[in-house]
């Protein structure tokens, strides 16, 4: 069994569709694979949430959430707002514990970024990471400011003890500025490896047939696909602009 934590740089990068993309490669292959969004905040109760986006995308059903919040805020605040019980800490790490038992992979996608509080004791996803011994797989935006945000979250997680699993841009543009096509270099520099993958803008509103190649495509070997780190660099290099 292998649990995966996914988290971001910030919020609205790509968590949500880089672990759909994890999540299809892996059922593709016909291993056993969970999804798990401990908070989901900013949606109502009856409404759809990120695990509906991977169900969508990835036709993945063994989908888990524990606990929702109607305000866009961090787990902790959006709580506090609602009345809301808080995610409890230690009954996430063991359910979500339970589920590695009996599958083969289990996708864990935090709430905005790694040091985002989940409870007024100031748990984080990077703490649920440890209890659990997880790898993480950070989404990075490819755009101007990155390289800072990217940076400090990778001080955070080398301060833990954490492992990264991999660096992913959640959304590669078409026509990429300046800025987007030398940060690769440098967010390879910052994690010390090539980069895990780079998915298409729009990849999230794809039919899951194009979105399964999008992800083979967008996504390393390590993670089940067939993207070339190399051969993007190669393809991006800023020298190469007119």
């Amino acid at each position: 069994m292998s649990i995966v934590v996914v988290t971001g740089t910030n919020t609205d990068v790509g968590k949500t569709v880089v672990t759909a993309a994890v999540a299809t490669l892996a059922a593709t292959r016909g291993t056993s694979v969970a999804v798990v969004k401990p908070a989901q905040t900013g949606v109502a109760p009856e409404e759809p949430g990120d695990l509906a986006t991977v169900r969508q995308l990835a036709g993945v059903t063994d989908l888990h959430e524990y606990a929702r919040y109607p305000d866009p805020l961090s787990p902790a605040a959006a709580a506090r707002r609602s009345g809301i019980a808080p995610l409890d800490f230690d009954d996430t790490v063991r359910r979500i514990a339970d589920l590695a038992e009996h599958r083969r992979l289990v996708l864990v996608e935090g709430a905005g970024g790694l040091l985002v509080r989940n409870d007024e004791d100031g748990s984080t996803l990077a703490d649920l990471a440890h209890a659990l011994k997880a790898p993480v797989l950070l989404v990075a935006h490819p755009n101007l400011g990155t390289l800072n945000i990217a940076a400090l979250t990778l001080e955070a997680m080398a301060a833990r003890g954490l492992d990264l699993a991999g660096i992913v841009l959640g959304s590669w543009p078409a026509d990429p500025d300046l800025a987007m096509r030398s940060n690769i270099r440098d967010l390879e520099t910052i994690g010390a490896r090539p980069l895990a993958g780079a998915l298409p803008a729009g990849a999230g509103r794809m039919d899951p047939a194009d979105f399964l190649l999008a992800a083979r495509a967008g996504l390393a070997p390590a993670l089940g696909g067939t993207f070339d780190p190399a051969e993007f660099r190669q393809t991006w290099d800023p020298r190469k602009a007119a």
